[in-house]
């Protein structure tokens, strides 16, 4: 049966001179019906697998909205989601606060510009790492219970819907606008009832869009009604909220293996320390989405992972092969905390949602576009995916999954080749991942594949340890490929030639072995041409100019740390807890001068390589960003200065031998602390 909604978002084709173009938001477009069922999103006719990418507009200042909507498109995301923080409008009862980087209307009026349509998670709990996970400290302290069917929290969150309602009355889909979707309160486990009256509240102050969705973890005590908020799920490559200060704790593991159970037994295993791979009764009627897929993981004071472009592309993979018809990632953009009458992150201080100690201000999450705009190496390899989803959407997304090894393989596994399959009749593809976090998974040798009316390659291969792929099997008329497909345009079929594996094409009844990259300029037979990973990576995108070299800054130390430094005991929550204002008066303290004049810090980047626990960067006694060590250098984008600003202000905090902390192996944990190295990107 479908369930049928009106408008939602644009037909995914692209055109030559726009990589990803949706079918321009306008209210011409209001009569083309959409439907789900469980195999996906229909519209018009066709079937699609949307790309959807979280960004937080209220982390993000309002004058680089633009450009990020525009970055995050070019990456190949057709959708986007993110949550509205009660905290970051009413942080003071009664007083809402929707200017500046906080203006949503704003930030939807953009959305709409670049064709974007967009979820919005409406809370009133969000999460998100955020101060009592968005909810403000007077609606905690007035004594009603939270997240609850009482009737003076429900008449605290129609007022809330109220407001959010303003921002996007006359931009929702119906009206031509970006708002396709809302998604109420998060990660909730008590009565589905609760969430359909979030649901109604809503509807009767005039919400009306194409989707309404809620996490689909924990599993609820009581279910929602089938067809009332479609359950959208997630996976991650590691948690900063596990309690272990162990490398690969929790079951983060089996999110690199192929699987029918939808859902994760691993996000917010701190809260939710019994779940089972158990779906709420009729959950798996609907089409298999997900909105929280790990682009990357933040950084808890207790627990530091180091997130690899490999994890969030092999997630991507598995999920894809597992039966998944929209990749949501979580996050996809990077931001930064507001400063408030309070720090907005997420403590075990705080009244609520106090199980992590996050960082003041950053919130980077090591996503495929970072903190300030800067665009990781995932961002390009995840893009490979995205500009298959977009030109293949319409052939994969009816087609069934065939799981080809165990879907409850241990921990580090390595007996055996990962591999599942997606086939309508004789065509398909076949989904390959020789990876799992931190586990070193070996080549995996003489391997052919069955695969319909189909076995290849002609000899049995190698697959690489370490190897994500998709082989296409009678498609865009390619019988067989060990490339990977990523897009069919203007006659032409480009592949990626997967490093370690000889490419075999068999082609109007020819087999073609150890085929060779050509590139785009040249075909490597007809019209197919074959991609290294890199130039895959940035298909049809234009080629970015070199930045002008600046000048390194230069830094000096002024003041040693102190001998003595505090205790590092743990929190309410059992967690190591992260120091306070006062504690970096103990810090070591740096000097940094000769920044870029003011005319030359646009999209530039301080790139500080350092060891230590903490540092802090301020700017005339004001901080300004923040870094829980894991590695990776601490950023700052120079724009976000005053123009008048001429030196900075460093305060390190030194690695206490002992702590109760878990660090990345990419860490130098010696005792102490040191700043390496000072660069502009």
């Amino acid at each position: 049966m479908n369930h049928y909604f009106k408008g939602l978002m644009a037909a995914l084709t692209l055109a030559n001179a726009v990589i990803f173009n949706p079918i321009p938001l306008s209210a011409d477009n209001n009569a083309r019906e959409v439907s789900w069922d469980k195999d996906g999103l229909i519209i018009s006719g066709k079937r699609v697998v949307p790309v959807m990418g979280e960004i937080h507009f209220s982390r993000i200042p309002a004058d680089e909205w633009e450009a990020e909507i525009k970055k995050m498109k070019d990456g190949g995301v057709t959708m986007l989601a993110n949550y509205v923080f009660w905290n970051h409008h009413e942080n003071n009862e009664g007083v809402f606060d929707w200017s500046g980087n906080n203006n949503l209307r704003k930030f939807l009026e953009l959305c709409k510009k670049y064709d974007m349509p967009v979820i919005v998670r409406m809370g009133p709990f969000c999460h998100g790492e955020a101060r009592n996970g968005g909810i403000p400290d007077w609606a905690i302290k007035s004594g009603v219970k939270m997240r609850s069917e009482n009737p003076a929290f429900l008449n605290m969150v129609e007022n809330l819907y109220r407001q959010i309602f303003t921002q996007f009355q006359g931009l929702q889909w119906k009206d031509g606008g970006p708002v396709i979707g809302c998604q109420f309160d998060n990660e909730y486990r008590g009565h589905g009832s609760y969430l359909v009256k979030l649901k109604n509240i809503a509807k009767e102050i005039g919400v009306d869009v194409p989707l309404y969705t809620r996490t689909g973890w924990p599993e609820l005590t009581s279910p929602v009604p089938f067809g009332e908020l479609i359950p959208l799920y997630g996976d991650y490559a590691d948690g900063f909220w596990e309690r272990s200060i162990k490398p690969t704790a929790g079951n983060y593991y089996k999110a690199f293996n192929y699987k029918a159970f939808r859902s994760s037994t691993a996000i917010a295993s701190e809260q939710f320390t019994d779940q089972k791979e158990k779906l709420n009764q009729g959950d798996e009627e609907y089409p298999y989405f997900t909105c929280e897929l790990g682009g990357g993981m933040a950084t808890a004071y207790h627990r530091r992972p180091y997130i690899y472009p490999e994890d969030a592309y092999s997630l991507a993979i598995v999920k894809l092969g597992s039966g998944s018809n929209l990749l949501g990632y979580y996050m996809y953009h990077g931001g930064t905390n507001p400063v408030q009458e309070t720090y907005m992150n997420e403590t075990q201080r705080t009244l609520a949602t106090n199980y992590n100690d996050l960082p003041v201000l950053t919130y980077d999450f090591q996503a495929p576009i970072g903190e300030f705009g800067q665009k990781n190496p995932h961002y390009y390899s995840l893009r490979k995916l995205h500009l298959f989803m977009q030109d293949f959407g319409e052939t994969l997304a009816p087609m069934q999954t065939e799981f080809r090894s165990r879907q409850d393989l241990p921990k580090g596994d390595d007996s055996a080749l990962r591999w599942s399959t997606r086939m309508a009749a004789d065509s398909g593809f076949v989904f390959i991942n020789n990876y799992e976090r931190l586990q070193n998974l070996s080549d995996k040798r003489g391997i052919r594949f069955d695969v319909g009316n189909v076995r290849f390659p002609s000899k049995a291969i190698t697959i690489p340890g370490g190897t994500s792929c998709i082989f296409p099997v009678n498609i865009a008329g390619i019988k067989y490929a060990t490339a990977q497909l990523i897009a069919q345009r203007d006659g032409k079929v480009y592949l990626e030639q997967i490093k370690g594996i000889p490419t075999e094409l068999c082609v109007d009844g020819r087999v073609l072995k150890n085929v060779k990259a050509k590139g785009t300029s040249v075909p490597v037979y007809k019209n197919i041409y074959l991609l290294n990973s890199d130039e895959a990576g940035r298909l049809f995108l234009e080629e970015e100019p070199a930045p002008e070299q600046l000048p390194a800054p230069e830094f000096s130390k002024v003041k040693e740390a102190a001998t003595q430094q505090r205790a590092i005991t743990l929190g309410v929550n059992k967690a190591a807890q992260s120091p306070e204002d006062a504690d970096f008066n103990a810090a070591a303290e740096y000097t940094i001068v000769n920044l870029p004049s003011a005319d030359k810090r646009n999209g530039r980047i301080l790139n500080i390589k350092y060891r230590g626990d903490v540092a802090r960067l301020y700017c005339d006694g004001k901080l300004i960003e923040d870094n829980f060590y894991n590695g990776r250098p601490m950023l700052y984008g120079l724009w976000r200065l005053p123009a008048d600003c001429t030196s900075l202000t460093l305060r390190i905090l030194p690695i206490q031998e002992g702590a109760p902390i878990y660090y990345s192996e990419e860490a130098d944990t010696t005792a102490g602390e040191e700043l390496i190295e000072i660069s502009v990107l």
